[in-house]
C-alpha cells in the first residue's frame, strides 16, 4: 500500500492500496478489490481479506457502497453484507474498528482524517461526483460527527493525470459553467477542440476553497504506472473486456 504522511496520525490507519498482491489472476491480476468488476467474487473476497488484515479489522469491517457517481455520503455505524451496500459515492464514520473504503481505476480516492475529533471519510470522485460536490458533501456529513473543517486532512490518492485524461469539446462546459476559472485545468490536445483535463488538480482546488484544513495530491497516476495501478481508460484503449478495481481505505484504530 501507499502512505501519505499527512495521514500518519494517531488513532488513524489508511493505505491507497496498489494492485500489488492480490490473487486475481489475467485483467484482474491481482488485487482486484471489486466486487461488481467481473473477476470470481471469491477471489476477490480474498483480495479483501488480505486488506482488511492489512488494516487491522476483520474482513466483514471493510466497508465499501455501492458507487454510482454520486454525491451522495453515507454514516456508518455498524458493518453490512454486501447485499446491503448503500448507493453512495462516500463514507465517513466516527466508530473505531471499521475500515472504510473507496474503489477506483483512474477516478480519484480522497481519504479524510480529523484526528482530533476521531472522525474519518473516503470519498470515490470521478468527474461527475467531483463537480456535482462528493467532497463538500464528505467535509459536511464529517461535521455533524463532530469533525471540524479547520482540522481536517484531506488525500487525493492515485488517479489518472491530465496528460493521461484527454476529453471531447462538450466537456468543459459543465466545469465553466460552475466557475469560469476552472478554465485553468484544461490545456489544449493536439486534437481540434479536444483538452486535457486534471481532474486531481481540480479537486485539490475545490477541496481548499470547500475550507479543508490541509489538502495533499499524491500526484500519481493510474493510467501510466500499470505496474502498480488499474485504470479504466487504458483496459478502454486496448479493447479490454475488464479491469480491476483499486481500494484505499481509512480506519480508526
Amino acid at each position: 500500500m501507499i502512505k501519505a504522511e499527512a495521514l500518519k496520525l494517531d488513532g488513524i490507519g489508511h493505505g491507497f492500496f496498489t494492485r500489488e498482491g492480490g490473487h486475481s489472476r489475467g485483467l484482474f491480476a491481482s488485487l482486484n478489490c471489486g466486487l461488481g468488476s467481473g473477476d470470481d467474487k471469491d477471489v476477490v473476497r480474498r483480495n479483501r481479506a488480505g486488506v482488511a488484515e492489512a488494516m487491522g479489522v476483520h474482513e466483514p469491517k471493510l466497508l465499501s457502497a455501492y458507487q454510482v457517481h454520486s454525491a451522495d455520503v453515507a454514516t456508518v455505524a455498524k458493518p453490512w453484507s454486501e447485499e446491503e451496500r448503500p448507493k453512495a459515492d462516500a463514507l465517513v464514520t466516527r466508530n473505531i474498528g471499521i475500515a472504510i473504503g473507496v474503489l477506483t481505476a483512474d477516478c480519484a480516492p480522497v481519504l479524510f482524517a480529523d484526528d482530533h475529533a476521531g472522525v474519518i471519510g473516503a470519498a470515490h470522485a470521478g468527474w461527475k461526483g467531483a463537480l456535482n460536490g462528493v467532497t463538500g458533501a464528505t467535509l459536511d456529513a464529517m461535521e455533524k460527527l463532530g469533525a471540524k473543517r479547520a482540522r481536517i486532512t484531506a488525500v487525493i490518492g492515485p488517479t489518472i493525470s491530465s496528460a493521461a485524461y484527454e476529453v471531447g469539446p462538450e466537456f468543459p462546459t459543465h466545469f465553466l459553467a460552475e466557475d469560469d476559472a476552472n478554465k485553468r485545468h484544461f490545456a489544449p490536445a493536439q486534437r481540434r477542440g479536444h483538452s486535457y483535463f486534471d481532474l486531481p488538480g481540480y479537486l485539490e482546488a475545490k477541496l481548499i476553497r470547500e475550507g479543508a484544513a490541509k489538502v495533499i495530491n499524491l500526484n500519481l497516476c493510474t493510467f501510466t504506472d500499470e505496474r502498480r495501478f488499474f485504470s479504466y481508460r487504458r483496459a478502454t484503449h486496448r479493447g479490454e473486456k475488464g479491469y480491476g478495481r483499486l481500494i484505499s481505505t481509512i480506519a480508526l484504530i
